[in-house]
């Protein structure tokens, strides 16, 4: 073949110029077989003077349809009109050869994607004698060349569009060579400012130093891929925690091109994630707290119960007791609040719920609530309804909301005050309003003062402190119930009033009883186990007072010991000893002969619902959380008795 430039000779005479007869009838009959290449002639000007078994396959002329017809039939009208058919040829002329692509008609109008190549021919004297056209039909590859172009669009397109990512390729040296707009929301950078940097500008002194962004490429480029978080540096110097993976991209041949690189933002996650750890730690913290806290007012409420149970002559004696007592109870009742809070912000506040006589709620609230509005001279008066009501909650909880309320209004009202407790029932709920006429509450403070450690203006009560958590965990606990809190005034020194909403419960009408009065306390063998010893003695002196036997061990050994010989069928045990714990003193007294059958109750600072559950899972018959109340003890120690009866009576 002629190569570019090359004059491609024909010798049209008769004469005897060397002509093979023989060898042009093969190269006819060569050229007659191709189908798929449309191969004919064009003399000077155009037009076509012969034409091959391809031709007509792909342009759909028969040869006597197009020959002497021009060759320009074949392009669209907008290529005739601007002349590229005679370009075409005058460009094939210059060159020696011209080959191009484009749109090209068949006879029935139809269009298809042609690789033309055009090679003038000349003279033996070097004379133009015409053109041979080559033709082939590249549609589908074409067609395919589109669909892949279409993709890489769509997925350009995509990519420029993903603001959360930060897309971008690095070549093979880690220089930035492409770059998305969330690329430059996320690292500040525009295309043409980072383009043609290297990527180590995104990591901190510290990472380049230790030579970490040529590691994470050697890395990428070993295994194939590498996922990494840490601190990343934006334009403008802000760090941020980015989750980044580098992908080594090769080419067909295996050949490394480049990195792609995909980075995200978690700076709100690794917050979040903070938060949760800090929030983990506090609970802990909190836990913690309280079970050192109760510790020391567990002996201290004993003392209190002893004097209580004590006839004291001296009206000094009985004065100081009694306040003693009311402090205690603030002090008990600030650190369930700490405790209380620390599960309200981790979602660890689980409610008991169930059918709940309204009443006997307000009568606990009260009863709670009745030693601070005593020591304040308040009058309280109840406004409750004629029928029962019943709701559906944790007894316990409800009594706090409704404590919580009572005692916010006794600090802030001033000595000698009227605080109204009414309970009214409608439109399928219970309402529960605490109203006062203390100093009220400014328009601006009704909602903030349900904010967590929120205090409102102390200086009407400057001896009632708190922590400022009471009404938050009101207010959440309402709304655990279903129900909602809320406050109202009308303004500075006009009195408050608190609503309390909680669904009622229907439920059947079940006939009163009054019931058996509690049989008197019979002869009960009781142990009391725990490594504080003014904590052990106190209550040791409480169960003596309320006529059981008693001993007292200082430690687990010692209470094995003390157990083979009182075989006591109640137990009062503390969980934190040295040495051997309250879990494993329970173990060791279960294999002693017969304590199989005693009442153990864990007596323990630690009072969450996992404690709880905890004991309970360890075969601890009840949990006690100190400082210990009067009736509560009394209550566990009525259920060992009971037990005992059960057994003496099988």
């Amino acid at each position: 073949m002629a190569g570019y430039g090359e004059r491609v000779a024909v010798n049209t005479s008769d004469a005897d110029s060397g002509r093979n007869p023989g060898m042009e009838q093969r190269l006819q009959l060569l050229i007659e077989a191709v189908v798929d290449y449309g191969i004919f002639l064009l003399d000077p000007t155009g037009h076509i003077v012969s034409w091959n078994t391809g031709a007509e396959k792909l342009k759909g002329y028969t040869r006597s349809e197009i020959v002497g017809r021009h060759f320009s039939v074949f392009y669209p009208p907008e290529e005739v009109q601007r002349g590229w058919p005679q370009e075409e040829l005058k460009r094939a002329q210059a060159s020696g050869r011209f080959e191009d692509e484009g749109w090209r008609l068949r006879k029935d109008g139809t269009r298809f994607w042609a690789n033309v190549i055009i090679t003038p021919l000349y003279e033996a004297d070097g004379k133009l004698a015409g053109f041979a056209k080559i033709t082939r039909d590249l549609t589908e590859r074409r067609a395919n060349e589109e669909r892949l172009r279409a993709s890489e669009e769509r997925l350009r397109l995509l990519i420029e569009s993903v603001r959360d990512y930060a897309i971008f390729m690095l070549d093979p040296d880690g220089t930035v060579r492409g770059w998305n707009s969330g690329a430059q929301a996320i690292k500040g950078y525009a295309a043409n400012e980072i383009i043609g940097r290297h990527f180590s500008t995104f990591y901190t002194p510290e990472d380049q130093r230790d030579g970490k962004p040529a590691r994470e490429l050697e890395e990428a480029l070993e295994r194939g891929s590498l996922e990494d978080e840490g601190w990343r540096v934006r334009k403008d110097g802000s760090l941020f925690w980015a989750n980044v993976v580098i992908t080594a991209v090769r080419d067909a041949t295996g050949k490394l091109i480049g990195y792609a690189k995909v980075t995200r933002d978690m700076t709100d996650r690794r917050r979040l994630e903070e938060l949760e750890r800090s929030s983990r730690r506090m609970s802990e913290f909190l836990a913690m707290l309280a079970h050192e806290l109760r510790n020391p007012l567990a002996p201290i409420r004993n003392a209190v119960t002893v004097m209580q149970l004590e006839t004291l002559t001296s009206p000094a004696l009985r004065n100081s007791r009694d306040i003693i007592d009311r402090q205690l109870a603030h002090m008990s009742r600030l650190v369930d609040e700490l405790l209380d809070v620390g599960r309200l912000t981790t979602g660890k506040v689980r409610l008991r719920k169930e059918k709940v006589l309204y009443g006997g709620v307000v009568s606990r609230s009260v009863e709670m609530a009745r030693p601070l509005m005593d020591a304040h001279r308040h009058q309280l008066a109840l406004d409750l309804p004629q029928q029962t009501v019943h709701v559906n909650g944790d007894p316990t909880r409800l009594t706090q909301i409704l404590q919580n309320l009572l005692v916010n209004a006794a600090k802030y009202t001033p000595d000698g005050g009227r605080i109204v407790l009414k309970v009214e029932v409608a439109d399928g709920f219970v309402d529960t309003y605490v109203s006062d006429n203390g100093r009220g509450i400014d328009q601006g403070d009704l909602e903030r003062i349900f904010e967590l450690f929120m205090q409102g203006d102390t200086s009407s009560a400057p001896n009632e402190s708190g922590l400022g958590i009471g009404l938050t965990l009101a207010r959440s606990l309402a709304q655990l119930h279903g129900g909602t809190l809320e406050a109202r005034s009308r303004g500075p020194g006009q009195g408050s009033t608190f609503m309390f909403r909680v669904p009622v419960a229907e439920v059947e009408a079940v006939p009163d009883s009054d019931g058996a009065p509690e049989p008197a306390p019979q002869a009960l063998r009781v142990m009391v186990v725990d490594d504080n010893r003014d904590s052990a003695d106190s209550a040791t002196s409480i169960v003596r007072l309320l006529g059981y036997k008693v001993e007292t061990a200082y430690d687990g050994g010692g209470a094995v010991q003390l157990a083979r010989a009182l075989r006591p069928q109640a137990v009062l045990l503390d969980l934190s000893m040295p040495l051997m714990d309250g879990y494993e003193t329970l173990r060791m007294l279960r294999e002693e002969p017969g304590m199989d059958r005693a009442y153990v109750v864990a007596m323990t600072g630690f009072g969450s619902e996992d404690d709880k559950r905890r004991t309970k899972a360890a075969g601890f018959d009840g949990h006690l959380v100190k400082p210990v109340g009067l009736d509560l003890l009394i209550g566990a120690l009525n259920e060992a008795r009971e037990r005992q009866d059960a057994a003496s009576a099988a």
